[in-house]
């Protein structure tokens, strides 16, 4: 299990950080490359008229290099909220019609297709799964004539059970329903198949396993949306934005593909730049490879917790990155405030503690928590 990822983060010895699905530290380069974008405003008759576009174009190449989809598919934006609160403008929901939600979802994955919902006399359906089973089952049990949207995550925030995605796509596509993705708690350490699944949308914020900056995001905009209503109208997502001496020359027309979308003010170096340079950490390992060194890590994990007493769903029913322990009884009170107090960070989740690793992390960390579970169970 151990890897030689940890001298590319300023994690310190002793420090067992478990913990990527709340938030991804930053590699140094990630730290570096965000430095030097804030440093670009220092000297402003530097930063040409150009570059308000370059480097937010740099930013969308790669971020369609990550997720195996076209670059005029791509748009910038601050948030997972502000995602799908573009997606919910541009889908329609008639009255009678359901949006098919998990149950305890992410709630910004939520509450936009309650207000859509509300607006429009339809019904938001939160699908529950049976006890030990992944979603999949109950979600296309739930997809049906009356469906609208489906608005899914890849593998549940809390637990890691997974969605099998081609699955729900293919039912969306037969009853007529839209799928919604949030690929935040997956895209950057699991494997998807834009092409297979088919969403009409997805988004993902970087700062958790696409391992960058906090307030940016990436979302997949379907090209048969590309003509879609924007939530805000700013001057440089219009089309001849690049002509500043023209901006005044209002237009309706906007600049091409999923650009319509982006948020405002996104020509942003920092957050761009430090996102642009954590698709580079990714790309130089490889989505694939990073998935199948966390399966290895968690299933070795759990392996050692069910010695402890503690179960887990095996790697298929989870995603192979996301670890959830489940005690025999209650989760001690307290517990992760003692793991902290011994540097191991991971987080609760209802009634069960989720371990989420990434490639930082060695030997020692899993040891760490290993010790420090048995000592709060004794």
């Amino acid at each position: 299990m151990t890897c030689s990822m940890r001298d590319r983060f300023a994690i310190p010895e002793g420090v067992h950080y478990l913990n990527c699905a709340y938030m991804a530290p930053l590699a140094h380069s990630v730290s570096a490359a965000m430095v030097d974008g804030a440093r670009l405003k220092e000297q402003p008759w530097k930063f040409r008229p150009t570059d308000f576009f370059t480097v937010a174009e740099e930013f969308r190449g790669r971020a369609a290099r990550l997720a195996g989809v076209e670059t005029e598919c791509i748009a910038i934006v601050p948030s997972v909220s502000y995602g799908l609160a573009v997606a919910a403008r541009n889908l329609p929901v008639t009255k009678g019609q359901q949006i098919v939600t998990l149950a305890d979802q992410f709630p910004s994955n939520v509450y936009a297709w309650h207000e859509l919902a509300k607006a429009n006399g339809g019904e938001v359906v939160a699908v529950r799964r049976p006890s030990q089973d992944c979603w999949t089952g109950a979600v296309l049990d739930a997809i049906g004539p009356d469906t609208a949207i489906v608005a899914l995550p890849n593998n549940h925030w809390a637990d890691g059970r997974v969605v099998d995605l081609v699955a729900a796509g293919a039912r969306c596509r037969k009853v007529g329903a839209a799928l919604v993705l949030d690929l935040t708690q997956s895209l950057g350490a699991m494997s998807i198949d834009f092409a297979a699944v088919q969403p009409d949308f997805a988004v993902a914020a970087c700062y958790k396993w696409l391992m960058g900056p906090y307030g940016v995001g990436m979302m997949y905009v379907a090209p048969k949306h590309h003509s879609g209503r924007p939530i805000e109208h700013n001057w440089i997502n219009r089309a001849g934005s690049e002509d500043f001496a023209r901006l005044v020359d209002y237009r309706e027309d906007f600049q091409p593909g999923a650009r319509r979308f982006d948020m405002g003010e996104k020509s942003n170096p920092p957050l761009l730049m430090g996102a642009s340079a954590a698709f580079d950490f990714l790309a130089e390992f490889g989505v694939e490879a990073i998935e199948r060194a966390l399966g290895k890590a968690t299933q070795a994990i759990a392996e050692e917790a069910a010695e402890l007493g503690l179960s887990s769903a095996g790697i298929g029913v989870r995603a192979p990155h996301f670890l959830s322990l489940e005690f025999p009884e209650e989760i001690p009170d307290g517990l992760t405030e003692r793991l902290a107090q011994n540097q191991v960070y991971v987080s609760q989740r209802g009634k069960s503690l989720r371990v989420t690793p990434h490639l930082y992390n060695t030997d020692s960390d899993y040891a760490a928590l290993a010790a420090t579970i048995r000592k709060c169970l004794a």
